[in-house]
């Protein structure tokens, strides 16, 4: 074979194979960014729908824990209630107890008071003790007297005190609103409220 058609055969060939390899470069390069967005596409995706979801549970236990400590007011704590005459307790008689006010009416020789059950040491509720004639705490042994005053155990002060009023058909209203409560160190005869 002569030598010039070699080499324009080798040349010819040489443009073709060029030409040919740069298309099929471009066409897997081009396959390649496909492939690629595809692949950024299913990132993003995947990691959208991770952040969705957990946003979405996280906004539900948000809802969830909202509405759990969200105060309701159950029964008439908070407001004033009325306590009637029939229950008022006679001098030095057993205190009424008043569940939803969290309250006991005790009637002294100076009148009424409604002393709140709450023990002023860490806040348990303080019941009635008939045999003693005392108020005990259960929990760390305060002591108080029928008219409130502490004699015994870690509480440094009386029984709290809520406010309240007689009205004229002997029934009693008390304010139990917690703002209102009254501390004092101890028991005063003007602490009570005359009662008829």
């Amino acid at each position: 074979m002569n030598p010039m058609v070699k080499t324009l055969a080798g040349l010819g060939g040489g443009w073709v194979m060029s030409k040919s390899v740069a298309t099929l470069a471009r066409l897997q390069s081009g396959h390649g960014e496909t492939v690629a967005k595809k692949l950024h596409s299913r990132r993003s995706f995947t990691r959208n729908a991770a952040l969705g979801a957990t946003g979405v549970v996280l906004a539900e236990l948000g809802i969830a824990f909202g509405v759990l400590i969200w105060p309701n007011k159950t029964g008439a704590f908070g407001g004033e209630i009325t306590v009637g005459a029939n229950v008022i307790p006679d001098v030095n008689g057993t205190p009424f107890r008043d569940q939803e006010g969290k309250f006991y009416i005790v009637h002294t020789e100076d009148g009424i008071q409604a002393l709140y059950w709450k023990c002023v040491h860490l806040g348990c509720t303080v019941p009635w003790n008939q045999g003693e004639k005392h108020f005990h705490c259960p929990c760390h042994g305060s002591v108080y007297e029928y008219n409130g005053t502490r004699i015994a155990g870690p509480a440094t002060r009386a029984l709290d005190l809520m406010p309240s009023s007689v009205n004229d058909d002997g029934s009693v209203t008390v304010d139990t609103n917690p703002s209102s409560l009254v501390m004092r160190p101890e028991y005063r005869p003007e602490d009570a409220t005359p009662y008829p």
